[in-house]
């Protein structure tokens, strides 16, 4: 009888563990499911626009030969045998670097690689303090990162020359606080023209290619 009783204690202390189990579980999903979404922030990665597959083979058939602007290094004072091609490196697990680092001194110039429009003058978590130039047809966003700070008189709606001083190197963002440099990239705009938005290209052949000419 005692071992009878002991059974039978066993299996009801087995259903109320089941049945908190699965009260616990429900609870869980109601409460993922009752959760507000996350609101959406301003983004500053290029991400590839979204094209058909015809548009996507001009996108990669865009290589720095068929890039048709005419650029200068961007950092006053640096030359080109001083950078390096950075662009495929890993920058966390799911995303490339997709630019170019030129180490500089805090405070060297950097100017504009194109003449154009100074579109955007951004500040995110990542890049810090950044600026967005067109180039004049408007089919290529220039991406300068980590700013120390913006050149006076530069502001949204600017039109600069290429050469001119838009700001200066630093740190701000995510970059090294000992490593100062300006984080440059091109990327192809989409018909829609946004500023943060497009399909990446290397800008390190393209200043390669300025040089030798």
């Amino acid at each position: 009888m005692e071992a009878q009783g002991m059974r039978r204690r066993r299996r009801r202390g087995l259903r109320i563990f089941t049945l908190g189990f699965i009260f616990g579980a429900v609870a869980m999903l109601a409460l993922v499911l009752m959760e507000p979404p996350r609101s959406e922030t301003a983004q500053t990665v290029h991400v590839r626009s979204s094209t058909s597959p015809a548009e996507n083979a001009i996108d990669d058939a865009l290589s720095s030969e068929a890039f048709p602007r005419s650029i200068v290094v961007p950092v006053d004072g640096v030359s080109v045998s001083d950078i390096m091609d950075t662009f495929e490196e890993a920058r966390g697990q799911e995303r490339k670097h997709e630019a170019t680092d030129i180490l500089a001194f805090r405070g060297a110039p950097v100017i504009a690689a194109d003449d154009g429009l100074i579109k955007k003058l951004f500040l995110s978590k990542q890049g810090g303090i950044t600026l967005y130039q067109f180039d004049p047809t408007e089919q290529f966003c220039y991406y300068y990162a980590h700013l120390d700070r913006y050149a006076d008189g530069i502001s949204e709606g600017t039109w600069v020359k290429r050469g001119k001083v838009i700001g200066y190197v630093g740190t701000t963002g995510n970059a090294p606080p000992n490593t100062p440099h300006l984080h440059f990239g091109i990327f192809k705009l989409g018909p829609e023209k946004r500023w943060w938005e497009g399909t990446p290209i290397n800008p390190y052949p393209i200043l390669i290619r300025e040089a030798q000419k």
